[in-house]
């Protein structure tokens, strides 16, 4: 019957254990705060984010507006005048146009006019004059003119807001990664200072129990003391970088437009390397080839500017003709009677005009040659940048995980180093100071493999800026 309720103890306990482990797992976990759920809200909230929503609606709101310039357009001019009975004029004149994309303007007239005093030209048959016809300009303005060149600039610089904004949104999530690592090396960097700090109290009680029964001289327990001062010296400067960290990454949540502050016992996770690359859609990123450049944001931007240079060279080299400007219109006073419409009536219109020296012209065609060319260069350079950093990027890559692997295989032979001279020390055969000495070797080493797992992390945060790697829903 002992026995039995010793066995009933034991499995209450174990269970008890179990329920407390469990429940701080779960007190960790709902403290905690993944990689994947901070760039969620980063991505959702920050209003740099709408910022770069702006940026496309000013692209597509300026395409609107150049699309403008080829509406349909109705046009009604009348005038009178009438004194002391006398009626000296009575004009009506209503306009309908239709302007096409080769400068060619499609236009229907009607015209009433009637007066004492009426111009003769003026003067039509009584029930009014209607006309259909058209105008172009057979030298400046046909293959080029103002509103074919708004519209074209107009499409490219929407090309460009789009790749703009992936740009801003590619170093906005860069930054916030970038704070989230710090957020993540400064709390390593507390446990590691936190979990030394038991190891020198514990070394510290031992020696006191040993002075008290003479094992040890007392001044071994001074020498224990200044090291329990100066892990919790270093203890104090750790919670102080990661409660700064942790507020610099806070500089990148919010909600409904209202900045988050992470709250003290809120810990961060460093992701696994599948979980980054998912969260920085890296993972179908193996290489970088010329054709991947190509879909580079910035350069994709830039040559949105450097077609819309050209567009606005070719605009200014059609200056340089003459304006010759015709204009057709058949007239008829039955505007339902199609035949009624001949060649025997009409309206013509001729106009040519040219500067004689062309200086303003010149001076123009050889601005938007320079501006072109001044895109092509910065087109040029910012290549040469892009793929030099994406191989620096590369190479610090794979060397950090050559170091990393180094200082994991120094930390584990660190750690035997200490277990075995704490052994030594306890039965005797070593000093206190040796211990501390290879301790502290073993924090140098500690520090150093999380200081190497900041750089891995935030190397390949800056992988993904080199790349300019945007969400998929950026570029549908």
């Amino acid at each position: 019957m002992i026995l039995f309720s010793k066995h009933i103890l034991l499995l209450l306990f174990l269970a008890f254990c179990q329920m407390a482990v469990s429940q701080n797992e779960t007190d960790a976990a709902l403290n905690a705060l993944s990689f994947e759920e901070y760039l969620s809200y980063v991505k959702m909230h920050h209003p740099i984010v709408k910022q770069a929503n702006i940026t496309l609606n000013m692209g597509e709101a300026n395409l609107l507006r150049a699309r403008g310039g080829f509406d349909p357009k109705v046009e009604v001019d009348y005038d009178r005048k009438k004194f002391k009975n006398t009626e000296y004029f009575d004009q009506l004149n209503a306009t309908f146009k239709i302007p096409t994309w080769y400068g060619v303007e499609f236009k229907a007239n009607f015209e009433e006019n009637t007066g004492v005093f009426l111009d003769p030209s003026l003067t039509v048959p009584e029930n009014g004059l209607y006309s259909a016809g058209v105008s172009f300009s057979l030298a400046q303005g046909l293959l080029m003119n103002d509103r074919m060149a708004d519209l074209k600039k107009a499409r490219y610089f929407n090309e460009q807001s789009k790749a703009d904004r992936e740009l801003i949104i590619n170093d906005l999530v860069y930054e916030a990664s970038t704070a989230y690592f710090d957020w993540v090396v400064a709390v390593n960097e507390q446990g590691i200072y936190e979990s030394f700090l038991v190891n020198a109290t514990t070394r510290l009680n031992g020696v006191r129990r040993g002075v008290e029964v003479g094992e040890n001289a007392a001044i071994d327990s001074t020498e224990a003391r200044i090291t329990v001062l100066n892990r919790q010296l270093s203890l104090e400067a750790a919670k102080l970088k990661s409660r700064k960290a942790a507020l610099a990454a806070s500089n990148f949540l919010w909600i409904n437009q209202i900045p988050l502050e992470i709250e003290t016992g809120v810990r961060p996770i460093a992701p696994e390397t599948a979980e980054l690359s998912s969260a920085l859609y890296l993972e179908d990123i193996t290489n970088l080839d010329q054709a991947d450049l190509q879909n580079h944001p910035k350069l994709r931007s830039l040559q949105a500017k450097i077609k819309g240079l050209q567009v606005d060279r070719s605009l200014k080299r059609n200056k340089l003709l003459p304006k010759i400007d015709l204009q057709y219109n058949f007239l008829s006073q039955n505007y339902d009677a199609i035949n009624s419409f001949n060649t025997a009536n009409y309206k013509a219109f001729v106009n040519f005009s040219v500067p004689l020296f062309l200086r303003k012209e010149r001076g123009d065609a050889k601005l938007a040659n320079y501006k072109l060319s001044d895109a092509r260069y910065e087109r040029q350079a910012a290549t040469l940048t892009i793929q030099n950093k994406i191989s620096a990027t590369q190479a610090e890559i794979e060397s950090l995980q050559d170091q990393s692997q180094l200082i994991e295989d120094i930390v584990v032979d660190y750690t035997r180093l200490v277990a075995a001279e704490d052994r030594k020390f306890s039965l005797g055969e070593s000093s206190l100071f040796l211990i501390n000495s290879r301790e502290q070797k073993l924090i140098e080493a500690t520090l150093k493999q999380n200081e190497l797992l900041g750089k891995s992390l935030e190397a390949t945060a800056s992988f993904f800026n080199a790349l300019g790697v945007s969400e998929p829903y950026l570029t549908n």
